[in-house]
C-alpha cells in the first residue's frame, strides 16, 4: 500500500511539473522571480521532450508501481498518461520536435509580454 502511495504521489509532482513547465512562465507575468525558478526547468523539460530523453520520474514511479504489486509501463510518463489524452498514436520524432516548438514558442511569447511589463514599470 506504501509504494502505491508513493507512486501515486510521484505521478502527482510529476504532472505538476509539466504543468509547470508549460505555463509556469505565467508566473513571471505577476512575480518576475519566478523565472529564475521556471526557466532552468523549462529548459529541462523542453530537452526531455525534444530528444525523447527519460526523466528521472518516470523509471522511479514504475519501480514504486512494481514494488506494490502492480504492472508498470514502458517509455515515458507523457507517452503514458498525456498523449492517449492529447495525441492518440505513437510519439514519434517528429511529434516530440513539433510539441517542443510549440512549448517554446508559447514560453517565448509569454517571457516577451514580462520584458515589455518589466519596461514600463
Amino acid at each position: 500500500m506504501a509504494y502505491r502511495i508513493l507512486a501515486d504521489l510521484v505521478m502527482a509532482v510529476h504532472f505538476a511539473f509539466i504543468l509547470f513547465v508549460i505555463l509556469g512562465g505565467l508566473l513571471a507575468l505577476r512575480w518576475r522571480a519566478a523565472a529564475w525558478v521556471h526557466v532552468p526547468c523549462f529548459v529541462w523539460g523542453a530537452a526531455i521532450i525534444t530528444v525523447g530523453w527519460v526523466c528521472p520520474l518516470t523509471p522511479l514511479e514504475v519501480s514504486l508501481r512494481r514494488s506494490a504489486g502492480e504492472a508498470g509501463y514502458d517509455g515515458s510518463f507523457i507517452e503514458h498518461y498525456l498523449l492517449p489524452l492529447i495525441y492518440p498514436g505513437e510519439l514519434g520524432p517528429a511529434v516530440r520536435w513539433v510539441l517542443g516548438g510549440a512549448l517554446l514558442g508559447f514560453n517565448l511569447l509569454v517571457y516577451a509580454a514580462v520584458y515589455r511589463r518589466g519596461r514600463r514599470t
